[in-house]
């Protein structure tokens, strides 16, 4: 799977343009939680869509663009999660042990 690092503001704001024409998953992880490495290595194992761009957030380095994630998304600050965004929306968030490229495409299929 090809990642796309989120690590500045303006990054930030590309999503949410790029969301109008497809797709932008987001994944916030932390370096240090043993859950957000499983997801990293099973989502790493599977075929990245190319009608999708995944983006990788680094929460250690990163914690303030995790912030603006959650004011302009809505959502808890939470490690490891998933976010598609679509239309400038946030129309799937999920923090849990199952998240899988399966579940993530599911939701990318019914917002296209």
């Amino acid at each position: 799977m090809h990642w796309i690092h989120l690590t500045d503001e303006d990054q930030l704001q590309k999503i949410v343009v790029r969301s109008q024409e497809k797709p932008q998953v987001i994944f916030k992880y932390s370096t240090h939680c043993d859950l957000s490495e499983t997801i990293f290595q099973r989502l790493q194992k599977k075929r990245c869509p190319q009608h999708i761009d995944f983006h990788f957030l680094d929460l250690t380095g990163h914690a303030d663009i995790a912030e603006k994630v959650s004011t302009i998304f809505h959502v808890a600050d939470l490690s490891p999660q998933i976010l598609i965004i679509r239309d400038g929306e946030c129309i799937f968030n999920e923090s849990n042990p199952e998240i899988c490229l399966e579940q993530i495409m599911e939701h990318v299929t019914a917002a296209v």
